[in-house]
């Protein structure tokens, strides 16, 4: 007997998306002057301190002066998650961070998924946004791992560098910053979602 169904799309669930110069050269300076009132925080992981993440944070306050940035981020989740995902997402509760990595700190992020218990069970999409030119620092590198054997590099994408781009994937997906080995590398990085995993 045959079976009758409609067409269902199919996603693309282990795959990111990229935006090349999302940012241009005035949004940039705008994001670094106004980024230097705001305080410097140690990174935490899910509320623990860990040797997983050596970082300082600040955290964009969703005010008024800052909509601007949160809404393109929103719209640049909405083109990625549409062309690849479809998932069903709809907010972005957390506030933005702005991350720096030091070389003379040590500066890096191991692998890791940006999902985790409460709040962050709710995260789908993440999106990091590379402030610093890439000659402005060495090593720091945003890895993505699509699956199969980690120590194949084969398996293994790296974000373009270069401030202003930005690159969107789905939270589950593990990733990591390489040590920064000289200079700072600067990036913003936010999470959206809103409810259960469909």
């Amino acid at each position: 007997m045959k079976l009758y169904a409609f067409e269902k799309e199919h996603n693309d669930s282990m795959n990111y998306y990229w935006f090349e110069n999302g940012f241009d050269r005035q949004e940039l300076d705008t994001i670094y002057r106004m980024v230097e009132t705001l305080p410097f925080e140690h990174a935490e992981i899910l509320g623990t301190n860990d040797d997983i993440r050596n970082s300082r944070v600040k955290w964009i306050p969703q005010e008024p002066e800052w909509d601007w940035l949160y809404l393109k981020l929103m719209d640049m989740a909405k083109t990625a998650n549409n062309e690849l995902w479809q998932f069903e997402m709809h907010t972005a509760p957390e506030m933005i961070q702005y991350t720096e990595y030091l070389a003379n700190e040590n500066g890096k992020y191991e692998w890791h998924q940006d999902i985790g218990p409460g709040l962050p069970s709710l995260r789908k999409v993440s999106i990091t946004v590379q402030l610093s030119e890439a000659d402005e620092y060495e090593g720091g590198d945003l890895k993505i791992w699509m699956g199969g054997d980690l120590s194949d590099e084969m398996n293994l994408v790296t974000a373009p560098r270069g401030a202003g781009h930005v690159v969107v994937f789905p939270s589950y997906m593990p990733h990591c910053v390489t040590p920064v080995t000289k200079g700072i590398r600067r990036s913003f990085v936010i999470w959206l979602g809103g409810e259960h995993y469909k």
